[in-house]
């Protein structure tokens, strides 16, 4: 059993930065892709960012330029650095862990960190 554990979220004024980290237990973290996710009107969850296990990167057109998704697989983190945030960036947003074990897909969340955009 995987567990995702986001922390990093609160409350920032328009303009200013975070980071969110989303530490994972267990050995499978270096064979996993990660990502970022939030809520979005009319979906369950929109992609904010992914990072694949070759570091190879994907972002939502709504913060390309602004955020930054890394992985720290010596510590089984992945990073989402979050800059010139905007109010419509408040969400509550998710650590997503995605791998496969004998041809069979894993998917694990986590419980989520707040982020607040307001001035």
């Amino acid at each position: 059993q995987v567990q995702l554990v986001e922390s990093g979220g609160g409350l920032v004024q328009p303009g200013g930065s975070l980071r969110l980290s989303c530490a994972a237990s267990g050995s499978i973290f270096s064979s996993a892709a990660m990502g970022w996710y939030r809520p979005a009107p009319g979906k369950q969850r929109e992609l904010v960012a992914s990072i694949t296990t070759g570091e190879n990167t994907n972002y939502a057109d709504s913060v390309k330029g602004r955020f930054t998704i890394s992985r720290d697989n010596a510590k089984n983190t992945v990073y989402l650095q979050m800059n010139s945030l905007k109010p419509e960036d408040t969400a509550v947003y998710y650590c997503n862990m995605n791998f496969r074990r004998w041809s069979l897909p894993y998917t694990y969340w986590g419980q989520g960190t707040q982020v607040t955009v307001s001035s």
